[in-house]
């Protein structure tokens, strides 16, 4: 694919770092930037052939493939627009829009013109998370009951983020989008999301928007997406994981704790990692970032899906859905209530199994749990399946 990249910022780079490593035949022609020296500057370092200060011009470049937009929240619906009126098929970058509503014309716009619209939620595609959503489906951990997802940091990097018009908000939309999306892959995205309930707080920044919040997503089939979002965090960038079933469970770290540990006196003054705030003592650099990131497999999925006429894993629909949900999330932390998910277009399941899943110990009793204790007597909590009466019985040693 020859793709052409609208913006040139910090994500911009994360992206095309990932496009043009080990010799990917997926490259970027050319580069759109509303200030045409950083447009050179980004050409110059990617060694692109073509840059650009004017929109129009990069879309429609008859070399171009596929438009990937890396631009601020509130441009997402103007280049995706300009995208379906070329009928060039678009990537975006996270969150789709800054409402439910923005992001359902965009869904709209592309699906009118018949091009493809893939979603960049790259922490959807890490190589941890895709194995944990495979064990899940395969059963590995039983009915998903409860997910947490925890994205916290000291702040985004440009300014635009901080600008509640421009972004739509504050950690919810910008954090919140990735914690939300996992919870839906993890529990199901065929699974509705009905409402939610939501703390947020301006903690430290001197902004309007909030800079930490925490939220819970309640399932029709009964499961609860927790996330917890943050600006306010000092140390790094934390990005965890928790997935709780009826058979088992699933913790990941993905960033913060990688398993990689540098010690520095702080002489050398090169970038560690995403959101490190020092340069010296213990430091937890990431030995392939864009990797541990998933940008590597979202742009495979994304790409493979346009050429076999499929949809991506993560689509424009998805980024519908998690605006919406989003939405929710806001008005419940002006309410202080369990808020309402509306979508206007649910394209999942209606009814899901809500029904306790009992598990029977005999014709007379239901098993609650088993226990082996130290002294080596099993345990077994029992409830009579006509009375509700719970008893337990203990099993010696010498009869197991």
């Amino acid at each position: 694919m020859r793709i052409a990249i609208l913006g040139s910022g910090f994500i911009a780079r994360f992206y095309a770092t990932s496009l043009h490593a080990q010799r990917r035949k997926d490259y970027i022609l050319t580069v759109y930037s509303r200030d045409i020296e950083n447009a050179k500057r980004f050409a110059d370092d990617y060694q692109l052939s073509h840059f650009t200060s004017d929109i129009d011009e990069a879309i429609t470049h008859p070399d171009v493939d596929v438009v990937l937009i890396s631009l601020p929240n509130d441009l997402h619906e103007m280049a995706v627009a300009k995208c379906a009126d070329a009928k060039k098929h678009v990537l975006c970058t996270k969150p789709l829009g800054r409402t439910a509503a923005e992001a359902k014309r965009m869904l709209d716009m592309v699906e009118k013109a018949g091009i493809f619209g893939g979603y960049l939620e790259d922490l959807c595609y890490t190589p941890k998370f895709l194995k944990s959503v495979d064990a899940i489906q395969n059963g590995n951990i039983g009915k998903v009951l409860w997910t947490k997802s925890r994205e916290a940091h000291p702040g985004p990097h440009s300014d635009w983020f901080w600008n509640k018009e421009k972004s739509g908000g504050g950690a919810i939309i910008d954090l919140g989008c990735h914690c939300v999306e996992i919870g839906r892959n993890f529990i199901g995205k065929n699974v509705k999301p009905l409402e939610v309930m939501c703390w947020a707080d301006t903690q430290v920044h001197p902004i309007e928007a909030e800079d930490h919040a925490i939220g819970l997503v309640k399932y029709e089939n009964g499961a609860i997406g927790q996330f917890e979002v943050s600006w306010t965090f000092r140390g790094g960038m934390d990005l965890r994981d928790e997935v709780v079933g009826t058979e088992g469970s699933i913790w990941l770290n993905s960033f913060l704790r990688t398993g990689f540990e540098i010690f520095s006196t702080g002489k050398g003054d090169n970038y560690i990692a995403e959101k490190a705030e020092i340069s010296q003592g213990w430091l937890f650099p990431v030995g392939d970032e864009a990797h541990e990131l998933g940008y590597p497999n979202m742009f495979t999925d994304m790409f493979s899906a346009i050429e076999e006429g499929r949809d991506a894993l993560e689509t424009f629909y998805d980024g519908y859905v998690v605006n919406a949900i989003l939405d929710a999330a806001y008005l419940s932390a002006k309410t202080k209530k369990w808020e309402p998910v509306v979508l206007e277009d649910w394209r999942g399941e209606e009814v899901s199994d809500k029904k306790q899943q009992l598990i029977s110990f005999d014709e007379d009793y239901f098993l609650i749990k088993e226990e082996l204790m130290p002294n080596e007597d099993l345990k077994r909590i029992l409830k009579h399946k006509n009375t509700g009466e719970v008893v337990q019985k203990i099993f010696k040693p010498e009869k197991l």
